[in-house]
This record gives C-alpha cells, structure tokens and sequence, in this order.
C-alpha cells in the first residue's frame, strides 16, 4: 500500500531510525511511557503559553506555533539538540505540506527553550526533492513485513529501548 500523507513525526523517525518509524507507524507506540517524551511535551507547553496560533493542525501534520506577521514562519519546539537534524527535516516537512495546500512560507525556527537557543530553517527547492525521496523511502520500509534492524547510535533514551533489545 502506497502512502502519500505522513507525519512530521514519521519524517523525524525516518532521519534517525527507521526500525522507530515502522514500529511507531504500525501503531506500536511506547512514547506515553516516557520520562523523555512527556518532559518534552512540558516544556512545549509552558516555553510558549502565550503564542496565538498553537498546535495547528492540517490534517496529519501538527505543528507547534505559527506566526505570521513577516510571513508565515513554523516554529517547533524541541528539548535537546541532539537530534537535530530530525528537528530540521520536520521542520522543512511541515514547510513543504503548507507549501502543498498553496501556503507561502519558506522558513521555519526550532526553539530549544532549555538552552536558550533557536535555529533558522530555510526551505529550498532540492529539500523538496529530498523530502519527496524520503516518502519514497518510508513507504519502502512500512511495507515491510518486519521492522528494519537496529542500525543507530540514539537507543539509550529512545521510548523503544527496553522493546528493541530484549
């Protein structure tokens, strides 16, 4: 079955591991047991209270806040760096899927709120590719009977752990 819609969790999956990705995407979900997950989750909600345009939906895609007063620009709000380029290509995702729905915007911004950091993400017409590639690829690895071999180094505080390797 070929998928067109994704998440902007799946495209983060599919950047840093895709046994996550097809686990999360067959619905074996372990993130509402986790320490990390939900620290995550509070520091989204309490970082930026007071933004008007919150946890916008478009029909797969959540995304954190938008604002619009140069632009639409899409913010996410993320805990740590350490998987920083998942955050970028989420980010650029979400850019591309308002671009789909004849959205201008062309850059989005990942706050880190505990290390008082934010970068600038630009969107580019080679992203577009690449992000198309990714569908490509995601669709590949979910049609998969079994879920790929662990082949990363991020396992250690992943919600997946204790799953993959007992």
């Amino acid at each position: 079955m070929i998928k067109d819609s994704f998440t902007g969790t799946q495209i983060a999956y599919y950047v840093v591991c895709k046994r996550k990705l097809w686990l999360f995407s067959h619905q074996i979900c372990f993130e509402k047991y986790s320490d990390y997950v939900e620290l995550g989750k509070l520091i989204n909600e309490e970082a930026f209270k007071k933004e008007k345009y919150k946890e916008l939906e478009l029909g797969d895609v959540k995304i954190d806040f938008i604002k619009t007063k140069e632009g639409i620009v899409v913010h996410e709000v993320k805990k740590s760096r350490k998987l920083e380029p998942a955050h970028i290509w989420q980010v650029k995702f979400y850019i591309y899927k308002l671009k789909e729905l004849g959205i201008n915007c062309s850059s989005g911004i990942i706050h880190y709120p505990k290390l008082f950091k934010k970068i600038e993400v630009r969107f580019t017409e080679e992203d577009k590719k690449i992000i198309e590639n990714f569908k490509k690829d995601i669709n590949q690895i979910l049609n998969s009977p079994l879920p790929p071999p662990i082949k990363v180094k991020y396992c250690k505080k992943c919600s997946y752990y204790e799953f993959c390797y007992s």
